[in-house]
């Protein structure tokens, strides 16, 4: 165990980007992103905005090699879900890639969100205790990737919704960027209040809505939805910022 794990972590911290980079270096199955990529849908953030994934592929394989060296009892406990969080990453880029469904990729999403929230919880137990470097960068990692799946689990709403109707990607922009903030908006909620009180998880968020803002303010033309989307990041963030957060009360 004291072995296997942080040589898994390493490994997958390397498996998840090559993963995702399977159809543009092969040529087999599309490319992530390649069905929304022009559609100006106005709850979608502009593509560089997807450029998160590195800083979180660098935190996942910073903190298996800070587990593999340090080998303390905690970062087993936090390593075990993010392990697994990983590795249902690595499935849900395969799948997006080669199978590309819109509902399995939001289905395969939720595996991602429990055990990265799980993670971000069991770590949250032991914020108290000291601080170190392994701790920052083990509270970076989780929290990042907590935070964007939320916000990727968010904008999927919307593509599912359009897979089983006829509305196109600029029906309904209204509704469609309400449910996007109103599902991240209580998810950021139950974060703060259940899980986990890290800063992290909603520097992945604000870094999601305000690729949402550019996106509309400089692609859709939809300016008062990049609007509306700031002052609602605005809302959430103050909201956390000021009255702060009651961390985990999930079982260890």
């Amino acid at each position: 165990m004291k072995t296997a794990l942080p040589l898994l972590m390493i490994v997958l911290g390397f498996l998840q980007p090559l993963a995702g980079a399977l159809a543009p270096l092969t040529g087999i199955g599309t490319p992530i992103g390649n069905a929304t990529r022009g559609l100006a849908s106005p709850e979608q953030p502009l593509p560089v905005f997807f450029s998160i994934w590195g800083l979180i592929f660098g935190a996942f394989l910073a903190f298996a090699y800070s587990t593999w060296r340090k080998r303390e009892p905690w970062m087993f406990r936090v390593a075990a879900p993010l392990a697994l969080a990983g590795a249902a990453n690595v499935v849900w880029m395969l799948s997006a890639q080669l199978i590309a469904s819109q509902t399995v990729n939001f289905l395969l999403l939720f595996p991602i969100a429990i055990l990265s929230w799980t993670a971000a919880a069991r770590f949250d137990r032991m914020r108290g205790m000291g601080g170190s470097v392994g701790k920052l960068i083990a509270d970076t990692a989780t929290g990042l990737l907590s935070g964007w799946i939320l916000v990727a689990i968010s904008i999927s709403i919307p593509l599912v919704i359009r897979t089983y109707t006829n509305l196109g990607p600029t029906d309904f922009p209204w509704q469609m960027i309400w449910i996007v903030l109103g599902f991240a908006a209580l998810g950021s909620w139950v974060f703060a209040r259940y899980v986990s009180r890290s800063l992290w998880f909603f520097v992945a968020l604000a870094w999601g809505l305000l690729g949402i803002i550019a996106n509309n303010w400089t692609d859709t033309g939809m300016g008062w939805i990049a609007i509306m989307t700031g002052i609602t990041g605005i809302l959430v963030l103050s909201l956390r910022l000021m009255r702060g957060a009651d961390g985990t009360s999930i079982p260890a």
